[in-house]
């Protein structure tokens, strides 16, 4: 039975590691958002539910990077699949070949966590900073921000009350630079005004810094019993964006020949 707090191979993991019924749940919340983005986009409220969605899979990441007996497979598994990803990537979202999907972010974070891990000539300050030199070359989503928030959770993991406040300290920066959320489906959010607590709620309705709404997914212990085959848990992805694209092309004005235009 899992406990709150799980002892792996070389640490402590203090947090929800039912990881997967998180990542069909970071899963639907990312389709959410694909919806907002191309589909409905006269719902902003689906994209605030989309921000639940990283957070999510960078914490799926950290467990598994606890978890693995094979690093080097483990990043070439999530290499591969981002690989695969990327023309579906592209055609559902209408990005080019050099904005690189989810999944190249997610590897880098792996590759920057397994350099902290080994400590083989000092890796564990060289490979980061290499990820982040590398971030400057390629354009992937979220970018150095996402890495930054996978390394966060990270350096977080073995301690709840340390990752609340880190998680909760991210999420005030990463918002700063994103849009205010005045209402959610039609109802206005007045506390924001409030005198005394405004300020600092209204820190946290920016669009991007609502990332916190998935803190509770990953702080608070979960016993679904639900278990996904390992094959099914990196498919999602790409299956996700095959269904965003045949939901492009049923519901909006989207052609086959719009959607692969992007080649």
């Amino acid at each position: 039975m899992q406990t709150e707090r799980i002892r792996s191979r070389e640490g402590i993991i203090a947090g929800n590691t039912d990881t997967s019924f998180l990542k069909l749940l970071a899963l639907v919340f990312m389709l959410i958002d694909h919806i907002g983005a191309k589909v409905l986009t006269g719902v902003p409220e689906l994209r605030i539910i989309g921000r639940m969605a990283f957070p999510l899979y960078a914490w799926c990441l950290v467990v598994g990077s606890e978890k693995t007996r094979n690093y080097p497979r483990y990043i070439l598994r999530m290499f591969l699949m981002a690989v695969v990803s990327q023309p579906l990537y592209m055609m559902g979202l209408q990005h080019s070949w050099q904005e690189l999907n989810i999944l190249f972010t997610l590897t880098i974070g792996l590759l920057a966590i397994y350099g902290i891990r080994q400590k083989f000539f000092l890796s564990q300050i060289w490979a980061p900073i290499f990820c982040y030199v590398l971030l400057g070359f390629i354009q992937v989503d979220y970018g150095w921000k996402g890495l930054t928030f996978i390394l966060v959770l990270y350096l977080a993991r073995e301690n709840r009350s340390g990752l609340i406040a880190a998680f909760l300290a991210f999420a005030l920066f990463w918002g700063t630079s994103s849009s205010s959320v005045q209402s959610i489906f039609g109802i206005k959010l007045s506390f924001l005004t409030w005198q005394g607590i405004k300020h600092p709620l209204q820190a946290f309705f920016r669009l991007q810094g609502m990332v916190w709404m998935s803190l509770p997914l990953i702080v608070i212990p979960m016993h679904t019993g639900f278990k996904m085959p390992k094959w099914l848990g990196y498919a999602l992805y790409p299956m996700h964006l095959v269904l965003l694209i045949v939901l492009r092309l049923l519901c909006t004005n989207a052609t086959l020949a719009t959607i692969t235009s992007v080649f």
